[in-house]
Formats: C-alpha cells, structure tokens, sequence
C-alpha cells in the first residue's frame, strides 16, 4: 500500500450509499474507502449488495441517497464515461474485448495511432504494436504474439490485456468482478499475480471473489457486505478466513 497520511482524502470514498429496487433495499448505508495501491476483497453471498455497489461506482446505477468521491471531491452524478474518465475501470468476467480483432487491435480500440503516407492517414501498426508489447510486459503478461486473435487466448491472458490496457492508459481503481471464476491453477496463479503488479505500480484493487484463499493471498483489506451493509471491513492481517466467514453468514461458526 503507498503512504498516505490521515489528513489525505482516499482514493474513492463510498459515503452511506443507499439503492432500492422496488421494495428490496440492496444497499442501506454503505461506507467504503479505497486508497491507491490498496487491494480490497469485497466479499459476501449472492444478494448481499456487492454488484449493485460496483454498477454505481461504475456509473451504471445511479444511488438513492449518499455520495461517490474521488479524492475528495464528489463525482455525482456518474456515468459509464464520466467513471472510465476518472481512471476507474470494472472488469466483468465476460470482458471487453472482440475476439476476432487481435491483441493490439483490441488494446488500441478508440485510441488508434495515425500516421501520414503519402497524404494519407494510415494505422501506424508498428508502434501500436511496440506500445502493446511494453505495455503487456510492464505488468508481466506472458502471450504468444501480440498479433493473435483474442479468440484463441485463453481466459486469464484475455484478463491480462484488459489490465495491461487499463494500466497504460492512466488507471486508478480497477474493480475485478469474480476474475478468476473461469480460470485453471496455473492461469488463476499468473492472475494473482498480475494483482499484485498492478497494486505495485500505485493503482487500487477492488477484487469481488468467492474464493476465501484468493481473497486473503492478493488484499490488504478484507470488506464483508450482507444484506446490503457493510459488516465488517478489517485489514488482512488482523482477520481470519473463518471471521469473514462469520461475517458472511451472519452466525457464530462452531468451536
């Protein structure tokens, strides 16, 4: 985690975030701070809030009531654009990313390099390709070819690309939606990995897992939501699996 001191405002600060859809209330209150190089597990069963919080940090969902700051300042009313504007990016597990294009076709989409030929405007490939190539081993990202068709690298490299990409064009908080769900033992090992690499370079985590071990290998802090509160948000170091566990389930767990 970098330094910081009391008196500096957090990176994203979530201030008694209230949602209701119809009659259920997915969210009461919620408070969540978020520091950059700091990586938080967002845990809690299905239903406790955790998708609706990042549709709002998102800009997809507009809350009911409380505030979103960045640095201090409120960002209200956000917007998809407005939140990718602000350096905070969300990747779902299905991603982004076109699976017939290839690497750099997919890390340059809306930010294509021109050159001029004879008059003529043209794709600049060759630094497009170099920029991705850098860009990709700055985070450790291992793939065949940057010239490859998305559609045939496996799911965690796909994951690598959208991080490599989200780090080079100037992002702050990258929240990771179940990222590892679809991903085999050595793919799940390079992922984790490439969480801690990104935290490195100062950018802040928010990982939403399933997975107690991964939560507790790659986060700093651990923030339980249930029925649509925050029940606990303690740093790693001073919990245990089985109290996030309790957290969780709202029950004592058997001696």
């Amino acid at each position: 985690m970098t330094d910081t001191t009391p008196s500096e405002p957090p990176l994203l600060r979530v201030a008694g975030v209230t949602k209701r859809f119809g009659a259920v209330e997915a969210l009461r209150g919620v408070d969540l701070d978020v520091r950059g190089g700091e990586v938080v597990a967002l845990l809690g069963d299905n239903g406790a809030g955790k998708s609706t919080l990042i549709k709002i940090i998102a800009g997809n969902v507009a809350p009911d009531a409380g505030d979103i700051q960045v640095e201090g300042a409120s960002v209200l009313p956000l917007s998809p654009a407005r939140s990718r504007a602000l350096g905070i990016e969300t990747v779902y597990q299905d991603l982004s990313l076109c699976p017939n294009l290839d690497v750099v076709a997919n890390f340059f989409m809306g930010r294509e390099r021109m050159r001029r030929r004879f008059g003529v405007s043209v794709l600049d490939e060759k630094t497009m390709a170099g920029e991705t190539t850098e860009a990709l081993e700055r985070i450790g990202a291992k793939l065949p070819s940057v010239k490859v068709a998305v559609g045939h690298l496996s799911g965690g490299q796909r994951q690598a690309i959208e991080l490599a990409r989200f780090v080079h064009w100037g992002g702050r908080l990258v929240i990771l939606d179940e990222p590892f769900a679809a991903l085999g033992v050595e793919q799940t090992r390079r992922g984790l990995e490439l969480i801690q690499r990104v935290r490195e370079r100062g950018i802040a985590v928010i990982v939403i897992t399933h997975n107690m071990a991964h939560a507790f290998r790659t986060a700093d802090r651990i923030v339980v939501l249930r029925q649509g509160r925050v029940v606990s948000d303690r740093p790693t170091a001073e919990t245990t699996s089985e109290e996030a566990i309790e957290a969780i389930n709202g029950v004592a767990i058997s001696e």
